[in-house]
């Protein structure tokens, strides 16, 4: 009796152990979601558009490095740059992180020189145009790079049972800042003549702000998550090296490349929507930045609802179907989204409402599912292949999207370009036997999956 006491107890404490770091671990999401709402989503792409445009010559170009560039697509190349340059840094952090078990020190070096680079993104103003890529460059590779430590986490700090749930309220913690956030960035914005300020110092004051939350917040992760020593603690890291081991070891899990292959299509979609949408809207649909700010933050709040819900619909019906359901709205959204007329921010609300219900679940439950196809001991390592998939491939969709503009001149042709990745996404995800996937990584079923 005595012993059945002492293990309960034992149980009960890990339990509480467990949850503390859980709450911890949220709150990266609540620190670094600023940055993908705020300076990604709302306010830099149509900002930096209008600063190139400033220093372009009077056929409507800017010539970096000496290449003629539409101003238009600046903002989109950038993005897509900023992406080659995680593809370069992620697998060297996750294998670094496997190798040392010290993940902590990892993400908090990402986490703050992408911080210091979003407010620098204070000084972006006049003609200076290739600043604000740098610091966009910077900022976007390091979010990549912290998101492959921080996503590493979840297998160590979650049981089986326990990962959507948890992946859902992440995601819903960061949306809920992310809501925060831009309602203080709406009223400085909307009324920066009664605060003193132009409109341009009111949009470089909310960029510089979102690196300053994502500094401040990050030291509630630091604090609470633990490293996992791994033995020899001191091994020499050889990031290549560990990263060609980890391409050869997953080809021994076949079915786990299947779905990262099916998420980076669907998830390049997702990320070219998110960053290009205010771009669209502002350039394309003539709204004002004011009505951008109400309809992303209107995203913002449904997003916690469906980031939660989903949670609950994959309870009952499975990851998988629901992510597939996601997917199937995901292309219908877009493909509403081209006939939006100009000048009806209503209709744009309406869009943004269907994005927010089907955005943060979407992206919590691939999070999860992939989880369950890591196998023990190698999370970091495959988490920077699913973070190459989730921020560090998405280039493809930008890039297309930019050159759509450069071409035609028209944000709507490129808008229904990106129907392509939610559909061939779609397929390949179906085709996915995720059931047997996660044995064959090692990893016990789940009843529903």
């Amino acid at each position: 009796m005595g012993s059945d006491t002492v293990r309960a107890g034992r149980a009960g404490d890990e339990a509480a152990d467990r949850r503390r770091e859980q709450r911890g671990w949220y709150f990266y999401d609540w620190a670094c979601s600023v940055y993908s709402t705020s300076v990604l989503t709302v306010f830099l792409g149509p900002y930096l558009t209008a600063v190139a445009e400033s220093a372009a010559d009077p056929d409507g170009f800017v010539h970096p490095l000496g290449i003629p560039v539409r101003a238009g697509s600046f903002f989109a190349y950038c993005v897509s740059a900023s992406v080659i340059v995680a593809i370069v840094l992620m697998p060297l952090a996750g294998a670094a992180a496997d190798r040392t078990g010290r993940k902590k020190p990892l993400l908090a070096a990402a986490a703050y020189v992408g911080a210091g680079a979003t407010t620098g993104l204070f000084f972006l103003d006049g003609h200076r145009y290739l600043l604000g890529g740098l610091l966009l460059v910077v900022a976007n590779a390091s979010v990549a790079v912290s998101m492959v430590l921080y996503n590493s986490y979840l297998p160590q700090i979650a049981p089986p049972e326990e990962r959507d749930a948890v992946s859902s309220r992440g995601w819903a913690f960061g949306y809920a800042a992310g809501s925060l956030v831009l309602v203080a960035n709406l009223v400085l914005f909307t009324a920066h003549d009664s605060f003193g300020v132009s409109e341009s110092m009111a949009v470089r004051i909310c960029l510089a702000s979102a690196g300053l939350w994502w500094g401040v917040f990050t030291l509630v992760p630091l604090k609470r998550l633990r490293d996992r020593r791994t033995a020899p603690a001191a091994a020499p890291v050889h990031g290549w090296r560990q990263l060609a081991a980890t391409v050869r070891d997953m080809r021994d899990k076949p079915l786990t490349l299947s779905f990262l292959l099916a998420y980076l299509v669907y998830n390049d979609g997702i990320q070219t929507v998110i960053s290009q949408a205010s771009v669209y809207g502002s350039r394309e649909l003539g709204l004002s930045q004011a009505t951008l700010i109400t309809a992303v933050l209107m995203v913002q709040v449904l997003a916690v609802a469906g980031a939660l819900g989903m949670g609950r619909l994959a309870h009952r019906y499975g990851a998988k179907r629901t992510i597939l359901g996601s997917l199937a709205a995901w292309a219908a959204i877009l493909a509403a989204g081209y006939f939006l007329p100009a000048g009806a921010p209503m209709w744009f609300f309406v869009l943004a409402a269907g994005i927010g219900l089907v955005l943060g679940g979407s992206q919590a439950l691939s999070r999860s599912l992939f989880s369950h196809l890591v196998p023990p001991g190698k999370e970091a390592e495959y988490f920077s292949a699913y973070e190459m998939s989730d921020r560090g491939m998405s280039w493809l969709g930008p890039l297309l999207f930019g050159i759509t503009y450069q071409l035609t001149g028209s944000y709507r042709d490129a808008i229904i370009s990106l129907v392509a990745f939610f559909a061939i996404g779609f397929v390949l995800l179906a085709r996915v036997p995720v059931r047997r996937a996660i044995g064959d990584a090692g990893n016990p079923v789940p009843e529903r999956i």
